[in-house]
């Protein structure tokens, strides 16, 4: 991106920013209680103060321009400063002409300037500002006629002249009067400026509208305001001046427990609209995406940011924030019960960042296991990231059971901790396995039984606590206060924690169970078979010591084709499908001559089984060509794909 893309993008959020301010300022307003204090007050016979509906029609009005200013477009936006910028330099020179004046009405010297050092100082010191301001003038609104910036320069001007300084008084109310008609005339040359654009963007919405539709418009909006970057920066700004007003007022140094507890009542303080929740949303959505962006770098390096898109992670936490308080009523909370409140919303957000980072780190720890790489350092990383979120997520459920008392919301944040830790213990188990596997050189026996039981366990432990939670929030909506968010959160908690994963467990278990019942009743090939034919299995390229042969005479470990069955119930060589056999389960075939090994010998490549339609599966001394079709070796040289089998 150019540097001029760059400085376009940092404007169209920057200038935007003083509109949600406006609004924030606008929604904090209260009128009534406004003009209550102002009853009581010495302003109560201003004539500015006496119509309390024309206020509250202004406070309207200002919603209005504020979100006029949010939607303008970008050109205009910038003009729009420009003029407001050019508007306090006039200001600026106008203070700075009056001041003058009052000086030298102070000293009340009328004589020539050269002969006094002080006025000769005052008078440099005012033309120079005023030089500045009308060079600063000229340049922001880009014009070369500098005169018309220049009527603060009159008083000056008549000083150098030595006219009187009571008429002097009366040139500088005159500079005054000219600047100011000045402004109303360009006012009045752009009246119907904020009429035509508002009729081109209406009749633009209304052909988007037409053509695009109701969504179209919402995401062009979207894309061109940058509303999650725009809300994020109102709300650090925000926050960055509810921290600058505290340590402001303060001349004691804090400690670390009053950090804490500031920390969390600047928050609180930060959130009490709907455009602040909103800004602290998407503010918590950019942390929890940069601590998952984090986290892949550590476990991948820069190959995490390659054909990677996670612009969708964090997302999900900003979305739970705003769900948890929009059901607690956080921002019509007082102060320090908001902070309360916000300090249990905060560690529910943490927990699902945990469980983001889990579902990150998984199947990187178990493809590093399964790949056999040999260095140190991934191995490193991968095991501590894993500790890390074994140990921390413990620890916050210990450090919530010491300092809250349990109710439903603490329940989930212990729930969803603890399974956090149990899905780590399971990874770093069938890591720790395939480690194993590693050094003995030779594969483990039984290796997927070991893996399917270790998954089936905590996935077990991870169903019963989700079962508690949904148990305990059923009783505590039925015998204490019933919520209608409490009870979608109870349906929505039972039915992907408890109902999909029972249903999800028992389909895994039909499968693994019609898996070995037809590898039992495959036939077990004989030491002469194997001795005779000298292969090896298909699917994971090593030696056979043992086999099973398919009804369409192939081989294979019991193993490897039992995980393959677990996925389709069809041979890895020629696709036909293998049903189960009446023969029992030990028997041993006869050697025949209908029994052909997957991959012929060479000097028996005469006798080879003729291909079947749609099986271009062709070898050459025991090892597989590349181009294939159906070649399963495809599933021992990826290792995800083994793990997806694990899995199962």
């Amino acid at each position: 991106m150019a540097l001029k893309d760059k400085l376009e993008a940092v404007l169209n959020v920057g200038l935007r920013v003083p509109s949600i301010m406006l609004l924030e300022v606008l929604y904090r307003w209260d009128v009534s209680s406004f003009f209550q204090k102002i009853q009581r007050s010495s302003l109560n016979n201003n004539p500015l103060f006496q119509y309390k509906y024309l206020a509250l029609y202004l406070h309207y009005v200002g919603y209005i321009l504020s979100l006029v200013l949010l939607t303008l477009p970008r050109q205009h936006l910038v003009k729009l400063y420009l003029y407001v910028l050019t508007a306090l330099l006039l200001f600026a020179g106008h203070q700075v002409s009056r001041d003058y004046v009052r000086s030298e009405l102070h000293s009340g010297y009328e004589g020539p300037l050269y002969l006094e050092p002080l006025s000769v100082n005052r008078f440099s010191t005012a033309l120079l500002a005023q030089l500045v301001v009308c060079t600063l003038c000229s340049c922001v609104m880009q014009t070369k006629r500098i005169w018309l910036f220049s009527a603060h320069l009159l008083p000056l001007v008549a000083r150098l002249c030595l006219v009187p300084l009571e008429t002097i008084v009366f040139i500088n109310r005159f500079a005054m009067i000219f600047t100011g008609l000045e402004v109303i005339y360009f006012l009045a040359s752009n009246l119907l400026v904020p009429y035509n654009l508002a009729k081109t963007a209406y009749r633009e919405l209304v052909q988007v509208v037409e053509v695009y539709g109701l969504l179209a418009l919402g995401m062009s909006l979207w894309n061109q305001l940058v509303l999650p970057v725009l809300f994020m920066c109102f709300w650090l700004v925000l926050f960055a001046l509810q921290i600058y007003s505290y340590f402001s007022s303060r001349d004691q140094p804090t400690s670390r427990e009053r950090l804490l507890f500031l920390f969390l009542t600047s928050i609180a303080e930060c959130c009490s609209t709907p455009y602040s929740l909103l800004g602290l949303v998407f503010t918590v959505s950019f942390v929890a995406l940069g601590v998952l962006t984090l986290c892949k770098f550590y476990l991948q390096g820069y190959r995490a940011f390659m054909n990677d898109n996670t612009m969708h992670r964090g997302m999900t936490e900003g979305i739970t924030l705003l769900i948890l308080a929009v059901q607690t009523g956080l921002i019509e909370l007082q102060v320090i019960h908001r902070a309360f409140l916000l300090s249990i919303i905060l560690f529910i957000v943490v927990a699902s960042i945990l469980q983001s980072m889990l579902e990150i780190a998984d199947p990187i720890v178990l493809a590093l296991g399964a790949s056999r790489d040999k260095s140190l350092w991934k191995h490193f990383r991968a095991v501590s990231l894993c500790l890390f979120l074994l140990v921390f997520p413990a620890y916050m459920a210990y450090m919530i059971c010491q300092f809250f008392l349990m109710d439903f919301w603490l329940l989930i944040i212990i729930s969803s901790s603890i399974l956090t830790s149990l899905q780590v213990l399971g990874t770093l188990l069938i890591y720790i396995l395939f480690m194993v596997e590693e050094v003995r050189k030779e594969p483990v026996q039984n290796m997927d039984d070991v893996i399917y039981y270790v998954n089936g366990t905590y996935r077990l432990l991870e169903f019963l606590v989700a079962l508690v939670v949904v148990a305990y929030g059923v009783s505590e909506t039925v015998f204490g206060e019933w919520t209608v968010m409490g009870s979608t959160i109870i349906f929505i908690h039972s039915y992907y924690n408890v109902w999909l994963r029972a249903q999800l467990g028992w389909q895994s278990f039909l499968l693994r169970r019609d898996a070995v019942n037809k590898i039992k009743s495959l036939p077990t090939a004989s030491d002469l078979q194997l001795e005779k034919y000298n292969d090896i299995c298909s699917i994971c390229y090593q030696d056979m010591k043992s086999a099973v042969i398919t009804p369409c005479s192939h081989f294979f470990h019991a193993g490897c084709l039992k995980k393959w069955l677990y996925v389709q119930e069809t041979c890895p060589l020629c696709h036909k499908q293998l049903k189960s056999q009446s023969q029992p389960a030990n028997a041993t075939a006869a050697p025949t001559q209908d029994i052909l090994p997957a991959n012929p010998n060479p000097a028996e490549a005469g006798q080879g089984e003729p291909v079947a339609e749609g099986d271009q599966s062709v070898t050459q001394n025991g090892v597989p060509v590349e181009g294939s079709q159906a070649s399963p070796s495809s599933t021992s040289a990826n290792p995800n794909l083994e793990l997806g089998l694990y899995e199962i």
